[in-house]
């Protein structure tokens, strides 16, 4: 049963800025908080868009009719789907293995008490194998369903088209949000999502433009900022059922280049939840110690080749941040290691610290310098997560889940840049590589 917690404000000059999504003030159909009931994980992965559930004006979806949403009402069934045609549909490498136990007919019924003993007695292994095969982690993902990752208790933002600009990314940052997908009341459908990337391309584009001022453009709706200062970099919404296994979801990640993916329900047309590369390495990370680890999980970094090692994208402490939006714009990364005279990796600079220019409306100041923007973190820092070349895999993927960061920066003994290890790196590696591997056996056989 999904259950829904509307806010909705219908004259509202402004926005608060609270993390309390109860307080947080926005003019009318821009905000959705869903707290979504279902059976899902006993202790779900902490997320910055976890919240609990509140009282106000909760409904129950009922499936029996769509009701078509006003200009002050938000809760909905959406009556035209939208399309889901970005689900894959990609075969498993290798027929299941015989297994002892037999896999329950109905894993979501079962009681909470047993979910980690049901959900893997769906990945059927081999008691009597030798070794591990190194596929393991992908007939994993094929085996469980994107529903199976989403948390009983949600939080997700949505913006309507028609919201400022403006206040729409002091809400991401009111909620700690990176993204939100942007509804479309007249073709009602999701047509978007409104990342911070978005937020860095009108900065690097028109950044003391003559042309136009940024001031100006904070005042546009999200429509005509879409439409008229994004329309070269404008895609259209990828999006992935609940239905679709955690393998198509890795999949639509990595070769589509994203990092969030709306799960989206093809009957009821309701986002339920967002996937990100981090979510989905966690859940598979949940099981590791359960799951027999193939033998490459012990190798290094080195040995394995995994990560970017040539030509890596830096900053110094004193480049101006335009530069650095600059960089990232222009070399398509999402993090900035910060490298001081003598090579030592100090810092780090990632999109994610740019939306503190909005917070705190300094984005008409882009000559200062990444030393002095990085002094207002909006986050406790706990300092850069870094890793060597000899650690072995499975020393890394912990690493990397337990510090709930996008990507560890690969050091020498001198604590100088030697490369970038990202999650995208870390799923190509655990999942995808194994299927093409699979994939090419299969060819020769």
């Amino acid at each position: 049963m999904h259950s829904y917690c509307v806010i909705a404000c219908d004259s509202v000059d402004g926005i608060e800025s609270s993390h309390d999504c109860s307080t947080l003030a926005l003019p009318n159909k821009s905000f959705r908080d869903v707290n979504r009931h279902a059976s899902g994980l006993s202790t779900p992965p902490t997320t910055p868009t976890q919240a609990p559930s509140q009282p106000v004006f909760t409904q129950e979806a009922v499936p029996s009719g769509p009701e078509r949403p006003d200009a002050r009402s938000l809760s909905r069934s959406i009556s035209t789907p939208p399309d889901t045609g970005q689900r894959l549909s990609l075969p498993s490498a290798k027929p299941p293995i015989p297994s002892s136990s037999p896999v329950p007919s109905n894993s979501t019924s079962q009681p909470v008490y047993g979910l980690f003993e049901g959900m893997l007695e769906k990945l059927e292994l081999d008691d009597d194998a030798a070794e591990p095969e190194s596929d393991i982690y992908m007939r994993f993902m094929k085996s469980h369903k994107c529903y199976d990752i989403v948390p009983t208790s949600s939080k997700l933002v949505v913006f309507d088209t028609a919201l400022q600009v403006k206040k729409a990314f002091f809400a991401l940052v009111a909620n700690g949000v990176r993204a939100a997908p942007l509804w479309d009341t007249e073709k009602q459908s999701f047509v978007g999502m409104l990342t911070i990337t978005d937020f860095i391309i009108i900065l690097h584009r028109y950044y003391k433009s003559p042309m136009v001022q940024i001031y100006e453009l904070e005042e546009h709706k999200l429509e005509t900022w879409r439409e008229v200062y994004l329309q070269a970099t404008f895609k259209p919404l990828v999006n992935i059922s609940p239905d679709a296994s955690l393998f198509d979801a890795v999949y639509t990640l990595i070769k589509n280049k994203i990092h969030r993916l709306p799960v989206i329900d093809p009957v009821t047309g309701n986002a339920l939840y967002i996937l990100t590369h981090k979510r989905i390495l966690k859940f598979l990370q949940l099981f590791m110690c359960e799951i027999p680890k193939p033998a490459f999980m012990k190798q290094t970094l080195g040995e394995l080749g995994i990560g970017s090692y040539r030509d890596i994208a830096f900053i110094r402490p004193n480049t101006p941040i335009i530069k650095a939006l600059n960089i990232f714009v222009d070399r398509r990364v999402s993090a900035l290691p910060v490298v001081d005279e003598t090579g030592k990796v100090v810092d780090i600079y990632s999109k994610f610290d740019v939306i503190n220019l909005a917070a705190e409306k300094t984005y008409n100041n882009l000559d200062i310098t990444v030393t002095q923007a990085l002094k207002h973190r909006s986050q406790y820092f706990e300092g850069v997560m870094k890793c060597h070349k000899m650690e072995t895999m499975e020393t890394i993927v912990d690493r990397i889940v337990k510090a709930e960061v996008h990507r560890l920066v690969v050091v020498d003994e001198h604590s100088s840049i030697e490369g970038i290890v990202s999650l995208s790196d870390i799923l190509q590696a655990l999942v995808l590589s194994p299927a093409d591997a699979c994939k090419e056996e299969t060819l020769t056989d």
